[in-house]
């Protein structure tokens, strides 16, 4: 009996700090199980860099974009293989799908690492975008990286690994075979082995490895062109963005230069409003007092004139 794919699976889907947790868990189920060997890889299963558990993600919620980067890095290592075949092979259309699709995804894994509380900073990007980038060059071949379960980054092969990558036949691997780097035959090992061919057989996979290579820094160039385009584009928008917060702090400030005018206007305004209240205040006042007297006079000289007049 072995360990459900879903009960791994589940693991890597879970936010990046219940991992441990969630494994430890599992292992002593499996363990308390009598199931002490499962328990035991469980147990050794890393937690992964943040970098790969957002690719993690990447698959587990958003298979869409994520199916058509591993699809158009078929589709570009078919065409180099076409072209070293001798039968040409159009890199164009596969490398604009492999860079729509890394743009979607570089969108969506910043939208994660927000939404998780991590800063999406340059560096991390960078990892993450490699290793998308790897993922899409070893694509279904076998022993590719298990999707959805990365305990570590991947690094993009270099031109030799490359180079044997796109020279051999495809074929999918079975699960228990995928590892998270793809074996390739060492430098060495190649050169011991082509000593031992015919001279005519030597030149021809000379031949071949060199179209590889040229099929790989092609790749690496347009990728590199893609990059520094993007790049400049990126500082052309923070160009951009800061000329329009230039121009807005400056007609913040002088609203704010207005604004404040006008409170010194509207303060002197209402001070003089106050005293003139005041002066008013004072002068009904006197004006009722002087009613007041007014009244007492006349009452005065309407008691003299009727003892007078009786």
């Amino acid at each position: 009996m072995t360990t459900g794919r879903s009960e791994i699976d589940a693991l890597f889907q879970l936010p990046l700090g219940e991992f441990t947790s969630a494994r430890n868990t599992l292992a002593t189920k499996l363990k308390n199980a009598g199931r002490a060997d499962e328990a035991a890889r469980v147990k050794g299963l890393a937690k992964p860099p943040v970098s790969a558990w957002a690719v993690n993600q990447l698959y587990w919620r958003h298979r869409g974009p994520f199916d058509r980067l591993m699809e158009a890095g078929d589709r570009l290592r078919a065409a180099q293989a076409s072209q070293l075949r001798g039968k040409g092979g159009e890199l164009h259309e596969p490398l604009e799908a492999r860079r729509a699709a890394l743009s979607e995804l570089s969108q969506h894994a910043t939208a994660l690492l927000r939404e998780s509380g991590h800063t999406a900073s340059p560096d991390l990007m960078r990892r993450i975008t490699t290793t998308l980038e790897a993922l899409a060059t070893y694509g279904s071949q076998a022993s590719a990286a298990a999707h959805g379960r990365l305990t570590g980054d991947i690094d993009a092969p270099g031109f030799e690994a490359l180079a044997a990558l796109v020279s051999q036949k495809g074929g999918r691997a079975r699960e228990h075979d995928r590892k998270r780097v793809l074996p390739f035959v060492s430098q060495r090992e190649r050169t011991a082995t082509r000593e031992k061919l015919a001279p005519e057989e030597r030149k021809r996979q000379e031949e071949a490895e060199r179209k590889a290579q040229l099929a790989a820094a092609t790749t690496a160039l347009h990728a590199a062109e893609r990059s520094l385009a993007e790049a400049r584009k990126s500082t052309e928008r923070a160009e951009a963005a800061l000329k329009k917060a230039a121009a807005r702090a400056k007609d913040t400030k002088k609203e704010q230069d207005a604004l404040s005018a006008r409170l010194e206007e509207a303060t002197a305004a209402a001070d003089h409003a106050r005293q003139e209240a005041h002066r008013i205040a004072s002068e009904a006042e006197d004006a009722a007092q002087a009613v007041a007297d007014a009244e007492r006079v006349l009452g005065d000289a309407r008691r003299t004139y009727k003892e007078l007049t009786d």
